[in-house]
Formats: C-alpha cells, structure tokens, sequence
C-alpha cells in the first residue's frame, strides 16, 4: 500500500548546472513531481566518485528515500569527473570550494527550490561539506559530515602525527585509477573521447605534491577548518566509525564549533552508518531527514535539543580482523568534555609496571597487526590482529587486573620523557587490553613523528642522547574494560605497513611518562538508541563475475624482506537500468628489509573497466614508491585503452627529498 505522506519523484541522470566560468557539471537529481508548484529544499552531495558508476549502489538506496518525503536530492560530479566538464586538479582546491558555493547558489535560485540548501558526504563529501561550510554560503542552512578531518595534515591519510601515511601513496594509486575512467557516451555524446583524452593529458602529479609538503604548511592549512571554526553557521551533525581512520573529528566538532552540532561515534568502518559492513548499523535516514527536517524546514522536532554526543562503547572482544559486528551499548552527554568522564593518569613504571628507563630497538616488523586505515569492508583482513607479535616488539608497561570494570570513552593523552641515538626518530604508542584469554586487543592507538614535538609547522632534528617531552593524543575510542582485564601501553620506534619508517630507525630510550586515561563509569543497558537501518529499493544490478579478496605475508628466508600482498578482484557486474558494465581489480605489494628500512618500497596496480555492449574501455595504473637513504622515487603509468586500441600511455617519474 502506497504511503499518502510519500512524494512521487522525477529522477533526471543528467541535469545541467552551468558555473560562471561556463562549465558544465552533472548532476543525477531525484525530486517530487510537484516541485515546481510546491518548492521543497534541496540536499548536496558533491563528489569526484562518478555519479553514473562509482556511487550508483549506495546513491539508489539513499537519495530517493530522502526525496519521498519532500526534498530534491542532487549527486553532483566535481569538475573534470564524471560526466562534468572541466578538468580535475587535486582534493579539495580552492576551484573546487568556489564550484561547491557556486552550486548551491544555483541551486537556492531554481523554482523548485525553496532557497534552503543542505550538503551532506562521507570521506572527500565529508571534508567538502565542512569546508564549503567554513565559506558560509548564504543558502547552506545544515550539514551532515561522515568519516572526515577538520586537519588535512594532522590527522587525515596522507600524515598522522607528522610521519607519512603508507595511504598516502595507495591514495594517490587509487586517485589516478578512479578518475582515469571517460565521461558516459550516453550523458554526453559525441565528446567524451576528447573529454577523456584532455582529462589523462591534464593527469596532475598527486603524489609529488602531497610527499613534497611534508609540514603543515599553507598547502594543508587550506582545507582545515580547524585554522578558525567559527566561520561555520551552519547546523553541524557529524558521524564517524571507531574502526576507521577518521574517528576524531566528531568531538573536535563537538568540542570547538559554535554553531548547533552534535556528534555521533558508532562501532563501524569508512561506510555510511546504515550500510556499515561493521554493525551493529543503525537508521542513518531516519536520523538524517530529523537534522534537515529541523534546519531546512523548521519543524520543530527536538533534533537541536538531542545530546551533544552519542557513542557506542564496544564489549572487549577477542582480536578478529573479519569482524562484522561488535557487541556493546550506546551512552550519551549532553555536552562536551562530558561531565561523567574523569581523567586518570597513570604513570609508567608504578601504576603501568615495566622497567624505567626502558630501551626501545628498531624492530620493523612491528606494526604487522595494525590493520589498515581505511576500512571499507571489500579488503581481506582489515582490523587489527592479536596485538602479541607486535607487544613483543615493543616496550610495554601493564597495569594490574582491574577490580571493577570501566570505560574509556575519549582521546587518551601520553607524555613521555625520552631519548632518541638518531636525531630523527618516530613514536608509536598503543593501548591494549589484556584479555584473560591471552589475546592483546587494540583499544587505540597514536603516532608522533619526535621531530614535531613541538607542533607540526615544521621539524626539528632531536639532539641524540638528549631527553626530551613528547606528546601526543591517542585516537578516539569507546572501549569496555571488563573486571579482571588488564591495560597495557606499548610504545615502539616505527609502524610499517601502517606509515612510513625512518631511513636509519632510532633506538628509544624511555625515562619515565604518564598516560591520562578518560573514564566513564559504566552504567546498565543503552543510554541512547537508534531507529534500525531503512533504504529506498536497491539498484537493479547483474553479477556477471564474483569478485575475491586474498592478503599473504612472507618472509624471504635468505635476506628477511617481508613483504605483504593484498589482492582484491571486485567482480564485474552489470546496471540493469543503465546497461553499463563496470570490473576492477586491486593489487598492492608492501616490501620492507628489516636490516635496511631506507629501501622499503611499494606498488599498487589497478586495472579497470567501464562500457556498454560492444563498446568497452579500460585503463591500467600503475604507481610505485621507493625509499632510498634520502629521496623518495615516485614512479606512475597511465594506459587507456577502447577496446583493443590503445589511446593513451604516459609515464611519470618524480623524486622528493624525505
């Protein structure tokens, strides 16, 4: 039975948004069929990620949904992607922040439009909600921002505490495959072959620039919105996963905005919160149409009113890398720092027992438990493992068996005293709980290039043998302690494959530190809870071929290299609405020598395929990273082919000082 309260829609694949410049973008637009006589608000989301292909499963379930109940839903292709013209320069320019504000000021101005406009995205949608927000568009009345950064060097994939991201690299061989692929004949016509050959000629070299700015500088201020939050007016709701990368940014929010903001940290990946592959998955729709029901229509329905922060705290649990569900509750505050957390420092070598000073020798095999940063749920084996192997290589203090259980809900932050015999040298820190089974679980974790320890404007050498203070916050967690468990705090010299080691590694030496651990105290049953996850019907899809994922390890007997393959074939698979034909397989190779970490090297190969019947195109990237004693080698190739006819092969060769 039909929902009276439900909008028929019009569904446009095509729309045309004319910039000032004159460029052309693309916009796949679901509305009601009265809109024009009864104008309703409009929701933004603007994406490089192929309206058409790229984000057609996850935009059929979500867009329409919202528009059913009286809204006009816009997926817009950034300049130069997609079927937009133009041509693509780099993540989040100051080009494609102009082009955000100047679609939603064309969008405000149609008739169809009430003149209230909403953006919303996760990962690069995520970053450009806020970032587009931070400019103030006049019309942008609410944001919704999922698995993003309000610091691009900080705290996103190309650094982490100053130390190069190995995603910094994959990112960029990820880049250079998705954005490889044409504009639809179908949506564009006789041009697309020019439209593609212009945008492969105009490829710009990511990797240099992002391994070239390797301190905060302007390149990275820009983008950040956490250089001055109060230029953000619009209402804030801002999601985040506890295993993915992008965890922290939600309590920055929270903690820093003016603006009406709440903030939500839920148990899963780098996925939308009602299709997390990590559940339990909760009603992201329901939640979403509430904040723009609210800000966009002003209804009156208590979403300003609702706490300030929602988090789900996760059961201990045995170490799984394949996990799809964590066992746990859901706990709220009405405001941040929370009320019912209290901070505990417990210092290293008394509450934390473990010899002080303690010595920390280059081992860089650790880090291979550590999981990968993005964690979208197509990888083999992307959480952290059993931490033991990687405990063992480190200087670890413990704690006693807990009497009673707690939780740790928040950002723990270490202070250690230490040295270094190099006078570069990374820190890892981990925090672990000692299960009584045995196993090492991840709580969280942090890292600290020792040459930032004074802020990330830019480095400075340490003076080898020389104490010095560092600090650094761990990542945001909600994590369940139970009676009899113990805490451990691991602290080591690299964390390869995760991020970049040092050419020569340091030998650490540890005099003393302290831990500040936030700490709720648990309380029976949910404190929150949410609707269960709802979606408009899926795409009508074909699977043609079954895709696998597979992830190897080994150890080369004579020389100790290790090196890590991961593999993943995504299938190929068929829209029945569209007739396109879509495949694409992943292939990345992570090498290391122990004895010699300045050669440590990667490649990621990506092959990719996009057509409809006889007409097919593909493209081959293939880019890799070398590590010397004192330049990174960044080698990338670029094949495109239709059919069997090869039209384009460039190659690109860049060196950067490390």
């Amino acid at each position: 039975m039909t929902d009276p309260h439900l909008h028929d829609l019009t569904h446009n694949r095509d729309l045309g948004i004319t910039l000032p410049d004159g460029t052309r973008l693309s916009a796949r637009v679901w509305m009601p069929v009265d809109a024009l006589d009864n104008p309703v608000p409009a929701i933004l989301e603007y994406l490089p990620y192929r309206k058409t292909d790229g984000t057609a499963e996850r935009d059929a379930g979500m867009h329409p949904w919202i528009a059913e109940r009286g809204y006009a839903c816009l997926r817009v292709d950034r300049r130069g992607c997609g079927e937009s013209e133009g041509l693509f320069d780099d993540e989040y320019s100051e080009q494609e922040l102009q082009d955000g504000e100047d679609v939603i000021a064309w969008i405000a101005r149609q008739p169809w439009c009430t003149g209230a406009v909403g953006m919303q995205g996760i990962s690069w949608g995520g970053f450009n909600s806020l970032q587009v927000a931070a400019r103030a568009p006049e019309a942008l009345k609410a944001v919704i921002t999922i698995g993003s950064t309000v610091d691009r060097y900080a705290d996103d994939v190309h650094y982490k505490g100053g130390i190069q991201h190995s995603d910094n690299i994959s990112w960029a061989a990820t880049v250079l495959s998705w954005f490889s692929m044409p504009p639809d004949p179908e949506q564009v016509g006789d041009k697309w072959r020019a439209m593609w050959l212009e945008r492969l000629k105009n490829t710009p070299p990511l990797p240099r620039i992002w391994t070239e700015h390797r301190d905060r500088d302007a390149y990275w201020k820009h983008g950040s919105i956490c250089e001055d939050y109060s230029t953000i007016k619009a209402a804030v709701l801002a999601f985040g996963g506890l295993h993915d990368g992008y965890r922290n940014t939600m309590r920055h929010l929270v903690e820093n905005l003016d603006a009406a903001v709440k903030g939500v940290a839920g148990p899963w990946g780098h996925k939308y919160p009602h299709i997390s592959q990590i559940g339990p998955s909760i009603g992201y729709l329901q939640e979403a149409l509430r904040w723009w029901d609210r800000w966009l229509k002003g209804i009156d329905n208590g979403a300003e009113r609702d706490p300030a922060w929602r988090a789900y705290v996760m059961d201990s649990a045995k170490p799984d890398p394949v996990a799809n569900h964590r066992a746990g509750r859901w706990i709220c505050d009405q405001t941040l720092p929370s009320a019912h957390v209290q901070v505990q420092e417990m210092a290293l070598g008394a509450y934390l027992s473990g010899d002080v000073p303690a010595t920390v020798a280059p081992d860089l095999r650790h880090g291979e438990q550590c999981g990968e940063f993005f964690t979208f749920g197509f990888g083999s084996g992307e959480l952290p493992d059993d931490q033991q192997p990687d405990d063992a290589r480190s200087a670890c203090f413990d704690g006693p068996a807990l009497d009673e259980a707690t939780d740790i809900v928040g950002r723990p932050t270490v202070r250690l005293h230490l040295s270094a015999d190099r006078p570069r040298a990374q820190l890892v820190v981990r925090l672990c709980d000692l299960r009584p089974d045995g196993t090492s679980m991840l709580i969280t974790m942090g890292l600290l290039d020792l040459r930032n320890r004074d802020g990330f404007e830019s480095k400075r050498d340490l003076i080898p043998g020389h104490s010095v203070e560092a600090r650094l916050e761990l990542d945001e967690t909600a994590y369940h302690l139970p009676k009899g468990h113990r805490l451990r705090l691991a602290v080591a010299g690299s964390y390869w494959p995760y991020s970049w080691p040092e050419p020569d590694p340091a030998t650490l030496t540890i005099d003393g530190g302290q831990i500040g651990l936030p700490l709720r105290t648990p309380l029976d049953g949910d404190e929150w809870t949410f609707p269960p996850p709802v979606s408009a019907p899926p795409r009508r899809t074909r699977l043609l071929r079954k895709g696998h994922d597979e992830k190897t390890r080994q150890v080369d007997p004579d020389t100790g290299r290790v090196t890590l393959t991961i593999a993943s074939d995504h299938g190929r698979t068929e829209d029945l609405e569209t007739g396109i034909t879509t495949e694409s397989t992943v292939r990345e190779v992570w090498s290391i020598d122990p004895a010699n970490p300045a050669d440590a090297h990667a490649r990621i190969e990506w092959q990719r395929s996009f057509g409809r019947g006889d007409w097919q195109v593909s493209t081959h990237a293939d880019t890799a990273m070398l590590g010397t004693q004192d330049h990174f080698k960044i080698t990338q190739r670029l094949l495109a082919h239709e059919g069997d006819e090869a039209l384009f092969d460039q190659s690109w060769t860049h060196e950067v000082e490390r």
